[in-house]
């Protein structure tokens, strides 16, 4: 267990940070298998800018690695461009 003050402070703060990395991370994994699942390129074309925007975001904060940001971004887009 932690000695000091400091360090348990520490501990609480990266426990709230976690827990809302991790609600961010899953809910831009579900965006991104909603996006999947769409038919009508509108709908997809209408959603893909919001899915980026989660996934910049994901990066920006490194919870998720930039080039996996980019590679979900370029395969999400391409597929909203080929319905």
């Amino acid at each position: 267990m932690a000695n000091h003050k400091s360090a348990l402070k520490r501990i609480r703060a990266n426990a709230a940070k976690r827990l809302r990395n991790r609600y961010q991370a899953k809910t831009t994994r579900t965006f991104i298998k909603r996006l999947r699942n769409v038919v009508s390129k509108e709908e997809a074309l209408a959603l893909l800018p919001k899915v980026s925007s989660m996934l910049d975001r994901l990066a920006k904060k490194n919870v998720i690695h930039k080039n996996k940001a980019a590679n979900n971004k370029a395969k999400l887009s391409k597929f909203a461009n080929s319905l």
